[in-house]
């Protein structure tokens, strides 16, 4: 076929560097993927969307797709064959001069997810461009992004941001907040809820309501610290490598809930939560230490 543009070649010299890049990648254990919109947006939640408008926004800023993820590498290059052809019409029309489209983002932290656009984007990076037009949507977020971060990365920046959070607004200065730790998205935010159910129980005896700060020491001493003791009694942490005692909790607690709905019972004893929970992980302990110290040697 005639390629005076050689744009074929530009394909296949874009998918090897992401081949080399994926490879190069995974040796130095960086982060290979794109982000995905929906998995970050999950995680830091924002509150408001603001249109913005026509903008032309710096390519090196993309570091995510809405729907196109796995399809491009961490650098915007295409992975797979089956987008030659797409990809190469853009190329041609790009280096004809063609007028495109903008492409269609939205921005977050001042960083950019393509909603559509996603051929364009990877041809721009390809060809060393440094800024491209587009149509921006943008996200609130207290959560500060960055390129080449991973989920992992990202979620760990949520739970201290979530943790501060709650020392911000609680001043838990009556908890011993050394001990009560996650590592999880969300936790911080289910521990209140668990205090301000505690505290509504504890009210129904009460004439006055009692404050936040007296209902917190009570599920500490009443609720997390039994439910901890269990916790090391049945050595569950052994079995779960990179868990604290706060994330069984939850974990024993949510278990506990379950037993109690299907049994149809409210007396179901917190030992069979435990019990139920150490079935979860038999068989695969060893596998979850693998995991655990690879994860320990990779950088975030």
């Amino acid at each position: 076929m005639n390629d005076p543009y050689g744009v074929g070649d530009d394909f296949s010299k874009a998918k090897t560097r992401a081949r080399i890049q994926s490879l190069f990648n995974t040796l130095t254990w960086k982060n290979t993927d794109l982000l995905s919109f929906y998995e970050v947006t999950s995680i830091i939640k924002p509150k408001s969307e603001t249109y913005k408008g026509m903008q032309s926004i710096p390519v090196s800023k993309i570091i995510g797709s809405e729907g196109r993820y796995h399809d491009f590498s961490s650098a915007f290059l295409p992975k797979r064959e089956m987008l030659r052809q797409r990809w190469e019409n853009i190329d041609r029309a790009v280096l004809t001069d063609v007028i495109l489209p903008p492409i269609s983002v939205f921005s977050i932290g001042g960083w950019y997810f393509v909603r559509d656009g996603n051929h364009r984007v990877s041809v721009a990076k390809a060809q060393g461009v440094e800024f491209i037009d587009a149509e921006v949507v943008e996200l609130d977020s207290q959560i500060p992004l960055e390129e080449g971060m991973t989920m992992k990365a990202l979620k760990k920046r949520v739970v201290t941001y979530e943790r501060n959070q709650f020392i911000q607004q609680y001043k838990p200065s009556y908890l011993p907040m050394g001990e009560i730790v996650f590592t999880s998205t969300g936790a911080y935010p289910e521990m209140v809820n668990h205090i301000l159910v505690h505290k509504y129980f504890i009210n129904q005896n009460q004439k006055e309501e009692i404050p936040f700060e007296q209902a917190a020491v009570s599920w500490y001493r009443n609720v997390y610290s039994p439910i901890v003791k269990v916790i090391r009694e049945e050595h569950l942490l052994f079995q779960f490598p990179g868990y604290t005692e706060g994330d069984m909790y939850l974990w024993m607690v949510r278990t506990w809930d379950e037993l109690k709905r299907a049994k149809k019972d409210q007396n179901v004893p917190i030992e069979d939560a435990a019990d139920a929970v150490k079935k979860s992980g038999r068989g695969s302990a060893i596998l979850r230490y693998v995991r655990y110290f690879l994860s320990k040697l990779r950088k975030d």
